[in-house]
């Protein structure tokens, strides 16, 4: 498998997709034509997701083709020489995704060694379940099921921050309440401007920042880059 998991779209202050494009370049080598999944995208039209990844992957000389512009979006899916899966809603795009049999052809494409990469929405469509997505459930999917391409589960945009005067539990009481409810399953927080590439049986942490481990009857701890990752394979 090849998987590319990125945390967020955007740094804080940067333009759209910027710190993570050349990553996104290394990884994609020689493909210059990958297909979009923008149903993640809930405010505004998919045809300006399409324009605004494009504008971005230009500089990498890639085209960007999304399915919504196609009759039949898995058939695309299934002849795509890489899938690229946006971020937004996560629960808006997999109800999309099970409307049009995308996660099933996802997974094949990806158990077939085609390159994926996900940001945000993206990423979590990548685990077993969204249930450690941040998003509002604006619109119910048929399951939380997803590809399950990867054995763990992701929160993106993972962050410590507990605003002064806020009463409201943090992100770490959020997903420590998943991993009891859910205690095979372990959880990774991925910080703002990091990214999760995935080789084969080579997992690396990309980005400066570290990402923290949530393991049921464990301590929560922190993975650097150049960490062994190993142990969530």
């Amino acid at each position: 498998m090849r998987l590319l998991l990125i945390s967020n779209s955007t740094n804080a202050g940067e333009p759209y997709l910027k710190y993570p494009i050349g990553e996104i370049g290394r990884f994609l080598g020689e493909v210059r034509e990958v297909v979009f999944v923008p149903y993640a995208a809930v405010t505004f039209s998919y045809d300006d997701y399409e324009r605004k990844v494009q504008d971005r992957f230009d500089e990498i000389g890639v085209r960007v083709r999304s399915v919504h512009r196609y009759e039949d979006p898995a058939a695309e899916v299934r002849h795509a020489q890489a899938v690229v899966v946006g971020g937004g809603n996560t629960f808006a795009l997999l109800r999309k995704m099970q409307e049009y049999d995308l996660v099933e052809a996802i997974r094949r494409r990806i158990a077939a060694g085609v390159p994926y990469i996900g940001w945000s929405a993206g990423s979590n469509v990548a685990c077993p379940t969204i249930g450690t997505t941040n998003d509002m459930p604006i619109v119910e999917p048929q399951s939380f099921r997803a590809t399950g391409a990867v054995r763990f589960q992701i929160n993106p945009h993972y962050t410590d921050a507990h605003p002064e005067g806020h009463a409201g539990e943090t992100r770490e009481v959020r997903i420590t309440e998943y991993v009891t409810a859910n205690p095979e399953v372990t959880v990774v927080g991925l910080r703002e401007g990091c990214i999760l590439r995935l080789e084969g049986n080579d997992l690396q942490l990309i980005g400066p920042r570290p990402m923290r481990i949530f393991r049921h009857g464990e301590p929560t701890r922190e993975v650097n880059a150049g960490d062994d990752l190993s142990f969530l394979l």
